[in-house]
């Protein structure tokens, strides 16, 4: 009996391998991002006005999201549990193109613009807001498939 075990474990363990659908990316994850609608943060009539509140995107795919700030008011946008899960490329803003393996948070306090290219790795819902002014309903979700 245990001979056969030994030779009937490592035969369904090969089938199971050969039968299951094996995820497999060609080519470099990071180029060629989809380019999200942009994120407006405040208008001259409505401070407190966000363009998005939610954004549907997937894991694996490289994304492109330009934030905009009005300069109404200082604006400190923080997604916590997205910017945890996902793989960040660079953040550009002016003329400046900023490597990092993490955000914590992008402050705008005064008109400005910055893009963020990333690939999501990680399933779920997130929240995005901007410090202090979630309650004005400057808060969104990143639901990532």
């Amino acid at each position: 009996m245990r001979f056969i075990n030994k030779l009937l474990t490592p035969a369904i363990c090969a089938a199971m391998l050969l039968s299951g659908q094996q995820a497999l990316a060609e080519g470099d994850l990071t180029r060629r991002p989809v380019k999200l609608p942009n994120l407006v943060l405040g208008t001259e009539d409505n401070r407190y006005y966000l363009s998005q509140t939610r954004y549907e995107l997937e894991t694996g795919k490289s994304y492109k999201l330009k934030i905009i700030s009005s300069g109404q008011t200082e604006y400190a946008l923080r997604a916590p549990g997205f910017f945890q899960s996902i793989f960040l490329r660079k953040v550009e803003a002016g003329d400046m193109e900023i490597k990092a393996m993490s955000l914590t948070e992008l402050e705008f306090e005064q008109e400005g613009e910055a893009e963020i290219y990333f690939v999501p790795i990680k399933t779920g819902e997130f929240e995005f807001y901007s410090a202090g002014l979630k309650v004005k309903g400057m808060k969104g979700i990143f639901s990532v498939k």
